[in-house]
């Protein structure tokens, strides 16, 4: 017959040691209450503030230069890169896929790439109502690098021979700046622009750069 160790607490049953663990948990919500209720406020403001933030805006790819390019630059993957703007000023004939193409002007970097910086078609879609496009040389190769597509200039005719000069064309628009490179043979002095021409003087414009020292005045548009 077993004896009973006096000295042996009885084992506590299951129920018993769960109920006690219970009473442990809830005395210390009770002691953290303050703290509990803080952190509950705070996570119920965050779901208000994000369940009233309105959607993210409506965004537009396009492809910018990466850094300063040059005209007559075949673009490549690494000269461009790809950002987000809102639609509305996303620039109109920007261009979807222009690898591959050459520059018609320079590109400032962060300038989004359109069809009238790309030589092709649609360069002269920038070119004013009434005019023709074109290549004008100027005598002074320094005075082109000076033009930028868009800007509107007065061309000058002076005869090398009586030195008088006279006005060739009035309000013309720069289409393109072609890079140095392109647009020197070697023999001709001067420099290649292309230019939007009143179909009135493109004759004039045309037998002066061959014959006179041509050169303009300008105002940026």
């Amino acid at each position: 017959m077993q004896t009973r160790d006096p000295d042996r607490a009885p084992a506590r049953r299951p129920l018993a040691r769960l109920r006690d663990a219970v009473d442990e948990v809830r005395r210390r919500l009770l002691r953290r209450r303050r703290l509990i209720a803080a952190l509950l406020l705070g996570l119920a403001a965050v779901v208000a503030v994000r369940a009233l933030a309105p959607p993210p805006p409506v965004t537009a790819e396009v492809l910018v230069a990466a850094r300063d390019l040059p005209a007559g630059r075949a673009l490549q993957e690494a000269d461009l890169v790809t950002v987000r703007m809102p639609p509305d000023v996303v620039p109109q004939g920007a261009a979807a896929r222009p690898v591959g193409r050459r520059l018609a002007a320079p590109v400032r970097a962060g300038e989004p790439v359109t069809d009238v910086r790309l030589v092709g078609p649609d360069l002269g879609v920038a070119q004013p109502a009434g005019t023709v496009t074109a290549p004008v040389r100027l005598t002074d190769a320094g005075q082109v690098a000076l033009l930028a597509p868009g800007d509107r200039i007065s061309l000058l005719g002076t005869d090398p021979q009586s030195g008088t000069t006279r006005i060739l064309a009035r309000d013309a628009t720069v289409l393109a700046v072609p890079d140095r490179a392109s647009a020197s043979d070697g023999a001709l002095p001067g420099r290649l622009v292309v230019l939007a021409l009143d179909s009135s003087v493109l004759y004039h414009v045309t037998a002066a750069s061959a014959a006179e020292y041509v050169t303009y005045t300008w105002s940026r548009s």
